[in-house]
């Protein structure tokens, strides 16, 4: 049986191999110029709404620590007001309309469900973070501020939210979710994390955000400075666990292994050889997913920290298999919604 050194290597490996064709497992251009900054942008403020579907509106919110607008995919839940709000973040490509909406049916899932959901878009590469220096390739990324400073005062006023908010992702949005709401505790009232990885101070954390930012063009030394920076280890979820306490966590992830869906689709692909590679880098993505969640789970259970631990048999880091991930993730954040927080002994959520 493996090592759990050995599972840390591979799962850094899995990501290494997989990362600039996973989007999570699609080949993605990286930007051939970075966002535009408009030096003149001086506040945040909603500057229009447009709408795109029943029930869905797009938010353009200029960032003042961005400065550029960003577009913002809100949906709106069903039943009376006022209702909470769910952040929902995207994975690596941080396409201008999430991959949660083209390629994960959020918009269906979440349909008279009594939640509003919010979903920035174009935080390719970002990490959803602070970094500390301008990028050539990914530009201006200041998403800590904008998400937690500039945009909840912003779309939940607009939407009238009754003040409880989670958050939530997927992959890099996973890693994202879960840093933001370790940083900045109390903010979330839950916190669910699909197929990520959750520490950046270690060799395999290190590796695994590195390349993130590296394989859509972006350098990593301008997101927190060099690895193994002071910085590297403030958003290091793993290290910094204890101030999820009182946060409704859940986290969820596959073995890899094939689902009926996903050989459904390699099988239907027109070019069924480079469907069936494209599967493979994703199995190698999840079982590093998965080697990376259970580290992190098992460290919660060290501290005590109750969380709700899904592993799913079958899986490759495909967005169909992001979409069957959802409904459980989203059955964790009601309940902490609604004050019942997951009560599981910490060891028995990992069976």
């Amino acid at each position: 049986m493996a090592s759990r050194s050995s599972l840390g290597v591979f799962a850094a490996f899995a990501v290494a191999s997989t990362s600039v064709l996973a989007a999570p497992v699609s080949a993605a251009p990286v930007h051939a110029e970075p966002p535009a900054v408009n030096p003149d942008t001086a506040r945040s403020h909603l500057v229009r709404v447009e709408p795109r579907g029943p029930h869905w509106e797009r938010l353009y919110v200029e960032s003042g620590s961005m400065r550029r607008v960003i577009a913002v995919d809100v949906l709106h839940g069903g039943g009376p007001g006022p209702r909470p709000t769910l952040y929902l973040l995207d994975g690596v490509d941080g396409a201008p309309t999430s991959d949660w909406l083209t390629k994960g049916g959020a918009a269906q899932f979440f349909s008279n469900k009594p939640v509003d959901v919010v979903l920035p878009g174009d935080g390719v590469g970002s990490m959803y973070s602070d970094w500390d220096h301008y990028d050539n390739a990914l530009g201006m990324n200041r998403w800590e501020t904008f998400l937690i400073n500039e945009l909840p005062p912003i779309v939940e006023g607009y939407l009238h939210s009754d003040g409880r908010r989670a958050i939530a992702g997927v992959s890099m949005g996973a890693q994202g979710a879960m840093m933001l709401a370790q940083r900045h505790p109390g903010f979330f009232r839950a916190v669910a994390g699909m197929s990520g990885c959750y520490s950046t101070a270690d060799d395999v954390g290190q590796a695994v955000t590195a390349l993130t930012v590296a394989s859509r063009g972006g350098n990593p030394e301008n997101l927190w400075g060099p690895p193994g920076s002071r910085q590297w280890r403030a958003h290091d979820s793993y290290l910094g666990a204890e101030s999820l306490r009182g946060t409704a966590i859940y986290l969820s992830a596959a073995t890899g292994v094939p689902s009926v869906q996903d050989l459904l689709a390699a099988a239907a692909a027109p070019d069924m050889s480079a469907a069936l590679q494209r599967a493979g880098g994703g199995s190698a993505l999840e079982a590093g997913a998965l080697t990376c969640t259970d580290r992190f789970a098992h460290r919660l259970a060290q501290l005590n920290i109750p969380a709700t631990v899904e592993y799913r048999p079958a899986g490759t880091h495909s967005w169909s298999d992001f979409a069957d991930a959802l409904p459980p993730a989203w059955n964790a954040i009601a309940r902490a919604f609604h004050g019942e927080a997951a009560k599981l002994d910490p060891e028995s959520a990992l069976s």
